[in-house]
């Protein structure tokens, strides 16, 4: 499964999280402690926003811990929100186009988890998207599907309605295959708030955990290494909510 981690605060350089601590994510990109696979080669991203709504986002399907060239951006880039994933494929191919984040305009996404029988459901789902989404839609990845569902279902209005939605209709699809199991934990940005999803059918999705950062927040899929003090596990089936200037807010997803 993949490791990723999310920051928002303070400019930082990217390296001071990225590449810096001891167990980054970059060493996770070899040596993962939490997820279901050890390594995590099938390519890397970052995505950072700077001064335009858009983000900068660079991906590469090399392994994270032997490219030079993300070694120099996080040296040299500073930002107050960015995004950095390491991909272990379930199944779709290893391009460009199917690593993480994915973008859409202001917004930015990242994944680890998968949709249970996800190829024979995929083009059942991809209809439900409508052709302003669907013609954005690059790669063949069950997560660039779930980013661009969240978005047609509405999550620039309310993020917990569309994440409900999102989930409802995949697990509606899902249970004709006889045996569902979405397994979701993301990332999802419009440039000023970031929101993370901590989901699976059966109540046992991937770890995820919020840490107070000395510059701002952090939110990962598996702890670097910061005082337990400052670590927070994100309980299952809920969103996280991090706005500047404001407490963390988390809301369940299932009532």
């Amino acid at each position: 499964m993949c490791r990723w981690i999310a920051y928002t605060g303070q400019p930082i350089y990217l390296q001071n999280l990225i590449s810096e601590p001891d167990h980054s994510l970059v060493e996770q990109s070899l040596c993962a402690s939490e997820g279901k696979t050890i390594t995590n080669g099938d390519g890397f991203g970052i995505g950072w926003y700077n001064q335009r709504p858009e983000p900068g986002v660079f991906r590469e399907t090399m392994p994270a811990w032997n490219n030079h060239n993300l070694k120099s951006l996080t040296y040299q880039v500073q930002s107050a929100l960015f995004f950095a994933h390491v991909r272990a494929s379930t199944g779709t191919e290893t391009t460009r186009a199917n690593c993480h984040p994915f973008s859409f305009d202001n917004w930015m996404f990242m994944h680890n988890g998968q949709i249970s029988h996800y190829p024979e459901l995929r083009r059942q789902l991809e209809n439900l998207l409508p052709n302003k989404y669907y013609q954005h839609r690059h790669g063949t990845t069950d997560s660039e599907l779930i980013f661009l569902l969240l978005l047609s279902n509405g999550f620039a209005k309310s993020a917990l309605t569309a994440v409900k939605e999102t989930i409802h209709s995949i697990e509606s699809l899902a249970v004709t295959k006889g045996r569902i199991n979405l397994r979701v934990t993301a990332a999802i940005s419009d440039g000023n708030n970031l929101w993370a999803i901590r989901y699976a059918t059966h109540q046992q999705p991937p770890g995820l955990y919020w840490i107070q950062h000395d510059q701002g927040r952090v939110v990962v899929s598996e702890p670097y290494d910061c005082d337990p003090l400052t670590c927070h596990e994100i309980a299952p089936n809920s969103l996280l909510t991090i706005t500047p200037g404001q407490q963390p807010q988390v809301n369940k997803l299932i009532d």
